[in-house]
């Protein structure tokens, strides 16, 4: 059974979707996290059930991450995807809080072909987890922000939120 919940946030309403968690009865092991106006975001699907006791780890988790008290999450997954696209999903996850990496190097610590770097980027643009898998977290080889499926702006305050990004100032100077 799908299970979902919404979740409100900095970033807008957070929709969170999984299944009935094989090793923890009564929770739910995330299969999606996705945001206002995502592109190729889930939508509630008749039959799905309303359940956000089930997403209380992930909640919590949230909400201390917004808060700046949680730099890692510790979820159970219940993501989809091609075996390879499972091998980039994982190698998201060691690029720690406050950093960066970029699409090329992803790409070579995996061993992916320089020509072939636009599969991890198809890979990446696929991550159903956005925010508790860290996509946000790589950017383009000059330092600029790279897709985003909810957009850069989002990605930008994901990254001043955890200090791999300065803040900008916007200035009203009446000109």
């Amino acid at each position: 059974m799908t299970l979902y919940t919404v979740v409100d946030s900095p970033l807008g309403e957070l929709l969170l979707v999984g299944e009935e968690s094989p090793g923890t009865p009564g929770q739910a092991a995330l299969a999606s996290l996705s945001m206002p106006g995502q592109r190729g975001a889930p939508r509630i699907e008749p039959g799905w059930q309303r359940a956000p006791a089930a997403f209380g780890a992930a909640v919590h988790q949230l909400r201390a991450y917004f808060a700046g008290e949680l730099t890692t999450f510790q979820l159970e997954f219940a993501a989809r995807g091609s075996a390879f696209q499972q091998r980039v999903w994982q190698a998201l996850d060691t690029i720690p809080y406050g950093r960066t990496t970029t699409y090329g190097a992803l790409a070579e610590r995996l061993g992916v072909e320089r020509e072939e770097v636009r599969a991890v980027g198809a890979a990446i643009g696929a991550n159903p987890l956005l925010l508790v898998r860290p996509c946000h977290r790589v950017i383009g080889a000059d330092g600029s922000m790279r897709g985003y499926a909810a957009g850069i702006a989002r990605k930008e305050a994901l990254l001043t939120h955890e200090g791999a990004l300065q803040p900008q100032l916007e200035l009203d100077l009446g000109l």
